[in-house]
């Protein structure tokens, strides 16, 4: 079955090739564009000292980023997030691997693919892929709450502490960031006491 899925991906990732070509040149058109509004948005964000404004903030900022891939990538990161949500996590990563070789600087085809190495509990494969989401874009809030997660999860908690920082300087008004910054601040006070 691998095998079929395999090479299913790959004959579309071959006729996918010339609009992936296409598509990398009207992108790096309109980079600079994109660059400037999510620069607008993060320092909206850092501002903006409303819950439910700062959420749609990031909404459009998750919208920046899932839409800078175009039309290939979007049809891969659909199909990805269907199998996943569907547990076929095999799949998702073939379609995954197919974004990020087709698109490697598509910071949410890293993303999504260290989202579903999570669902997967590999949490070294993970790592990397958010490490990767990283480079490409420091400021991906979402990317920062999955390492924070798995920093946590394997008992690295002041690391993860140094990462709910980091993150709650981007996006003030994440609530499960500021959760679980004072749930680590308050363990390690009970600790020392």
């Amino acid at each position: 079955m691998r095998k079929f899925v395999l090479s299913g991906c790959l004959s579309f990732a071959l006729l996918a090739l010339p609009a992936a070509a296409a598509e990398t040149r009207n992108a790096a058109a309109s980079s600079e564009t994109e660059q400037s509004r999510l620069d607008q948005l993060f320092a909206d964000l850092k501002q903006e000292r409303n819950e439910a404004a700062a959420r749609r903030i990031a909404e459009r900022i998750r919208e920046e980023w899932l839409s800078s891939g175009g039309a290939t990538a979007d049809l891969l990161i659909e199909w990805a997030r269907k199998a996943a949500a569907d547990e076929k996590y095999h799949v998702a990563l073939d379609l995954l691997d197919e974004a990020t070789t087709l698109y490697p600087e598509y910071v949410e085809g890293w993303s999504s693919r260290a989202l579903v190495y999570l669902m997967m509990n590999d949490f070294s494969r993970a790592m990397s892929d958010l490490s990767r989401t990283l480079t490409i874009e420091p400021r991906h809030f979402g990317a920062l709450s999955g390492l924070a997660g798995i920093l946590r999860a394997t008992g690295r908690e002041e690391q993860a502490l140094e990462v709910y920082r980091r993150m709650l300087d981007i996006y003030p008004m994440k609530r499960n960031a500021q959760r679980a910054l004072i749930r680590i601040v308050e363990e390690q006070t009970d600790e020392r006491l």
